[in-house]
């Protein structure tokens, strides 16, 4: 239930970022189910698409993430900032790369009961359902450095 949470903290952070929603409308309107119970899913051999049903999330988890990115954002960028390599700018990256780092990074340093690797693995499988080019290695290589510099 943590990784349907996670996507959808992911969701919710692109939604509220860019979007300029409130974070109580749209953290509600996840948790009624109003947005985010479906997903399109592709057939790698036929590329055909279709709507997917999301497994049930933890919805407290859920909250807490998309809470604590939106009450911490500005230190959470400034500490991605700082394990960015040089040319890279939080800034510029893709809206929904911004949103799965930032998630990701408040997990990373407010989650103590989940091993970080673990964390690490399951934002970088988020990486991959969004991206298919050099994103997904990026997102490992940056939590993966956190995660050792962190220890």
């Amino acid at each position: 239930m943590k990784s349907e949470s996670r996507l959808a903290a992911v969701q919710a952070t692109y939604m509220i970022a860019f979007g300029q929603l409130p974070v109580d409308q749209v953290i509600k309107d996840f948790t009624d189910g109003v947005v985010g119970r479906f997903v399109i899913d592709e057939d790698p051999v036929t590329e055909a698409e279709e709507m997917v049903e999301v497994s049930e999330m933890d919805k407290p988890y859920f909250s807490e993430i998309v809470r604590g990115v939106q009450k911490n954002k500005e230190a959470l960028e400034k500490s991605l900032s700082l394990y960015l390599a040089e040319g890279y700018s939080f800034e510029r990256m893709d809206g929904t790369l911004q949103a799965l780092l930032l998630c990701a990074m408040y997990e990373i340093l407010n989650t103590q009961d989940i091993d970080a690797k673990i964390i690490v693995k399951e934002y970088v499988d988020l990486a991959y359902a969004f991206f298919s080019k050099k994103e997904p290695k990026m997102v490992n290589a940056l939590l993966d450095s956190i995660i050792k510099n962190l220890a």
